[in-house]
C-alpha cells in the first residue's frame, strides 16, 4: 500500500516506432513526451519511475530511451498475436501513476492501448494532456488537457489514474549519448494472454494513406472564416445511450446523408 498522501510509484510505458522515409526503428516522440514529463513529476515528488515496454527486448529503438534519461528500460516478452494491453496492465498494477504517448508511430498505432490498460485496471484515464502537475495532499493529478483551435481546458482525476500525453506536450526530451551508455534494457518476466481479436487484423505495410471524410461545405465564405476563430456549434449528434449496433447505425446514417459513402 502506498503511504497516503504521498506519490511513490510512476510507470511510463514506451513504445517504439520508425522513420516515415527510411524505416530505420527509432522511439515513439510521443512516448518520449510522456517520459519526460514523468521524470519531472518524480523528480518533483522524490517518485519512483518505471519505463516499461511490451515486445522485444533486441529492439535497436528502446536504447534511445536510455539517451533520453530512462535508467533502465523493462521488456515485458510480448508476440505479435499476444494482448499488450493486459501484459502491461498486469505489470503497473499497484502504480500511483501510468503515463503514455497518445498512440505509437508506424506500429500498432490505433491509440487504444492506453484505454485498454485503464480497462483493464478498471482506472480513470484522461486523454490529450499537455501539463501534468499532481497533488499529493489530495492524491490526485491535474492535467491541462489539449482541445481544438488552440483551446485548453484543465481537469483533475483522482489517482491511480492513466493519463495519454499529446503530440504537442510541454515537454523538451534531451538526448545524451552518456546516458544511453550507462542505462541497461532489462527483459523481465510476467504472464503472457491471448488477444481475443488477433485472428481479425491482418497487419502488413501501408499501401496508400487513407481518406479523411469531409462533408461539403455548403455555408459561405464569411460563415467558413467565421468558424475558424469561434467554437460555436455546427451541428451533429452526440449519442450516449445505446448498443454499439445503435450508434454504429447513426454514423452509418450520417456518412449516406452527406453522400460520403454509396452503400
Amino acid at each position: 500500500m502506498n503511504a497516503p498522501g504521498r506519490i511513490e510509484r510512476i510507470a511510463v510505458l514506451v513504445s517504439t516506432g520508425r522513420h516515415p522515409v527510411s524505416g530505420t526503428p527509432r522511439y515513439s516522440r510521443n512516448d518520449a513526451l510522456a517520459l519526460e514529463l514523468g521524470r519531472q513529476l518524480a523528480q518533483r515528488h522524490r517518485a519512483l519511475i518505471d519505463v516499461i515496454h511490451a515486445g522485444d527486448p533486441h529492439d535497436p529503438a528502446l536504447n534511445d530511451y536510455l539517451a533520453l534519461g530512462a535508467r533502465e528500460v523493462q521488456v515485458l516478452a510480448c508476440a505479435e498475436h499476444d494482448d499488450a494491453a493486459r501484459v502491461l496492465a498486469e505489470r503497473v498494477r499497484g502504480y500511483d501513476l501510468v503515463l503514455t504517448g497518445t498512440r505509437a508511430e508506424g506500429a500498432h498505432d490505433s491509440g487504444m492501448l492506453p484505454y485498454g490498460v485503464a480497462a483493464a485496471l478498471a482506472l480513470p484515464i484522461v486523454g490529450g494532456a499537455v501539463d501534468i502537475d499532481v497533488d499529493a495532499a489530495s492524491r490526485s493529478a491535474i492535467v491541462r488537457q489539449f482541445l481544438p483551435k488552440g483551446l485548453r481546458r484543465r481537469v483533475q482525476i483522482a489517482l491511480p489514474a492513466v493519463i495519454a500525453v499529446h503530440p504537442l506536450a510541454n515537454a523538451q526530451p534531451r538526448y545524451a549519448y552518456a546516458r544511453m551508455r550507462a542505462g541497461t534494457i532489462q527483459p523481465a518476466v510476467i504472464g503472457r494472454f491471448k488477444s481475443d481479436e488477433s485472428g481479425a487484423w491482418r497487419v502488413g505495410p501501408a499501401e496508400r494513406k487513407p481518406v479523411k471524410f469531409a462533408a461539403a461545405e455548403k455555408r459561405s465564405g464569411h460563415a467558413r472564416m467565421l468558424s475558424a476563430t469561434t467554437t460555436e456549434s455546427r451541428g451533429g449528434n452526440v449519442v450516449i445511450e445505446g448498443s454499439s449496433v445503435e450508434k454504429a447505425q447513426v454514423i452509418l446514417a450520417y456518412l449516406r446523408e452527406h453522400q460520403l459513402i454509396d452503400y
